[in-house]
């Protein structure tokens, strides 16, 4: 899950005071620079990343990057693979970033009367890496900072634009991590129709053992590598088992699309950030980002400059005709057969729009 705060404050002890002793020798260093550089242990440096102007109280932003549960999981049982774990997480991670500052990172410009959005670029980002939560549980996640104003921009960030592509973003992390766990760990892992992630051959009893809800927040605690992998072991002999969810039988390098045209259920105007989260979510057993953005730049060219708040769109049938060739395979779709499809797409495009 990707989750965003806006920073007030240039405070960045919390990140470098937190050498994150959990993951001793299974990353280099718990901060790492996804651009610019500087000794993430120091408050000097990374406080810098926050670059704003003199108008805004909002020096920049956290970007909270969590691993599925059962990812996180695999971390704790599994220490010989932990170090693929997190080097997918890492690297799904800065994917997700990529995407962000080349269409969320814009700044509003008003010429003559009309809006503009000019794309931006961070001047330096620095990620943290942490392998628990504030009760000792497996949790990998990375908080992510990042400055209000763009390099050599004279105003800040559109904040809304950050926000409403983080969904997309989310998705894209996802269906990396769920791809490069796959080709970097013996683990398979994958994504259900409803949405949640899971990890052929480990029992969901582990999933209720550390299932990260708490009445309290609890207190922020620095574990040493040899204290957590002693807690995890004492937590494990609580442990029943629960069984395994199967996974689809489907080809891995397939895309869902029933859970593709699901996720454009209900809106009549479709956005490329929306099929980019449709298409990764769908992405069962992964996909890479890139390869998604590709995808979808390449199925619907119309909106390959989209950016910002204000992205083109399409008709929900035009992005629903996609999913039907895709389905139906290579093979030439039969005369009249999408005129058919798009008459009974729109009828019951219609229908719902009365019912409402």
């Amino acid at each position: 899950m990707l989750r965003i705060f806006s920073r007030r404050s240039n405070d960045v002890s919390y990140f470098t005071d937190d050498h994150a002793l959990e993951l001793e020798g299974l990353v280099e260093g718990p901060g790492w620079w996804l651009r610019g550089d500087g000794d993430a242990r120091s408050e000097r440096d990374v406080a810098q990343v926050l670059a704003t102007t003199s108008r805004s109280q909002v020096l920049g932003y956290d970007l909270i990057f969590a691993a599925p549960r059962a990812v996180s999981i695999l971390v704790a049982l599994d220490p010989e693979s932990a170090p693929g774990v997190l080097g997918a997480h890492r690297t799904s991670v800065a994917a997700s970033m990529d995407y962000l500052e080349q269409r969320a990172l814009v700044v509003r410009d008003r010429r003559m009367g009309v809006d503009r959005d000019d794309p931006g670029r961070w001047s330096s980002i620095v990620g943290f890496t942490h392998g628990v939560n504030r009760h000792g549980e497996p949790h990998v996640h990375d908080h992510v900072l990042v400055g209000a104003r763009p390099k050599e921009a004279t105003s800040v960030l559109d904040a809304r634009s950050l926000y409403v592509h983080a969904q997309a973003a989310d998705a894209l992390y996802r269906s990396s991590l769920r791809r490069l766990v796959s080709e970097q760990t013996p683990w398979v892992t994958w994504r259900s129709f409803r949405g949640v992630e899971h990890v052929v051959g480990l029992d969901e009893g582990y999933r209720a053992l550390w299932g990260g809800h708490f009445d309290d927040r609890g207190e922020k605690r620095h574990w040493r590598r040899d204290e957590i992998v002693a807690r995890w072991r004492s937590d494990a002999g609580r442990f029943e088992a629960a069984g395994e969810v199967s996974a689809p039988t489907r080809d891995r390098a397939s895309v869902d699309e029933h859970a593709f045209g699901a996720a454009l259920e209900g809106s009549r105007e479709i956005s490329r950030r929306q099929l980019v989260s449709a298409w990764a979510n769908a992405a069962s057993f992964g996909e890479r980002a890139e390869d998604v953005t590709r995808t979808i730049d390449e199925l619907y060219p119309s909106l390959r400059a989209s950016r910002g708040v204000r992205e083109d769109s399409i008709g929900i049938n035009e992005a629903r005709m996609i999913a039907l060739v895709r389905e139906r395979g290579p093979r030439p779709l039969e005369f009249g057969e999408v005129a058919r499809w798009t008459h009974l797409s729109r009828e019951r495009s219609e229908g719902l729009e009365r019912s409402r």
